[in-house]
């Protein structure tokens, strides 16, 4: 066969092909069907399509996000209280506790209230309170004759090493700082937050008064926005639960307004539950035209 006869069919034959070719991808372009092509990078062209896009910006909340309180359901205290009762029927009067919780309107990342206070009618009596202070001294007769329940220095240091860490509170003397920083207990004691520090108001001078005042105390700490605490036992009545928590407002209002200028927190909602009930958004009234009287409320 003449050669440029041969070299002419080929030609032919490579041309249908190739305009077979085009009509097919034209078919599937048209058909919207993807291709999935891949470049020498080891994209295909859907993830070069992805990338050239711009990405959304991702909002990053600067506050805590608090709920409109304008359609919710509020309720006085002796109403808030009947309703709790009814999810406790049945239970010890003093083994559930009533728990307050106020929301903040505040800034995350921002300083938080931290404080103890007493409470007019105390809530948690068992608390067992450490005194580290110098053996066989005025204070530590001081701190046995107030309720603590573990007093001294080396007695103090071996419990904790050995992991007998039998106390709910640790406070420590000035005169003894200075040993126990060399103890070293702040690994085992400072992650259970029982760590004294002067910064906290636990390193002290007269013992005696520190351990009242921790003797049916109450500490509490902002945590997320929100500040936690037990307010009364279900036993109380409604006068003493609304004392509780007049003075436990107060106080975070004094706390409040000890923070620098710059610091905006507002209370925002407070919230009445209970050891086994849901939360209960208060109104501020005592009672409501509908309350049962305070008596009935006092018993389970």
């Amino acid at each position: 066969m003449d050669t440029s006869l041969l070299a002419t069919r080929l030609l032919s034959q490579h041309l249908r092909t190739s305009i077979q070719l085009n009509a097919h991808l034209l078919a599937l372009r048209t058909a919207n069907v993807h291709l999935f092509v891949r470049h020498a990078s080891g994209k295909s062209i859907g993830d070069r399509r992805e990338r050239d896009q711009p990405k959304k910006k991702k909002y990053n909340r600067i506050v805590f996000r608090q709920y409109d309180l304008k359609n919710a359901e509020q309720f006085s205290l002796c109403d808030a209280m009947r309703y709790i009762k009814a999810f406790e029927v049945g239970r010890p009067p003093t083994s559930p506790k009533y728990d307050l919780a106020v929301r903040l309107r505040t800034v995350k990342n921002g300083p938080v209230v931290r404080n103890r206070l007493r409470l007019p009618h105390a809530v948690n009596t068992s608390l067992r309170i450490c005194v580290i202070c110098p053996p066989d001294s005025k204070h530590a007769e001081a701190a046995k004759k107030a309720g603590a329940s573990l007093f001294g220095e080396e007695v103090v240091f071996d419990a904790v090493k050995e992991g007998r860490i039998e106390f709910d509170r640790c406070i420590c003397h000035q005169d003894s700082a200075q040993k126990m920083n060399k103890a070293g207990l702040g690994k085992i004691l400072g992650p259970r937050g029982l760590m004294p520090s002067a910064k906290f108001g636990t390193i002290v001078k007269d013992v005696g008064a520190s351990v009242k005042g921790l003797v049916g105390g109450s500490e509490y700490r902002e945590r997320s926005g929100v500040l936690r605490l037990a307010i009364g036992q279900l036993g109380f009545t409604p006068e003493e639960v609304q004392a509780n928590i007049k003075a436990f407002m107060s106080e975070v209002k004094k706390d409040i307004g000890l923070l620098s200028d710059s610091v905006n927190k507002e209370i925002h909602e407070v919230v009445l539950s209970s050891t086994n009930a849901p939360g209960f958004t208060l109104n501020g009234y005592f009672r409501s035209p509908n309350s049962p009287p305070s008596k009935d409320l006092s018993v389970l």
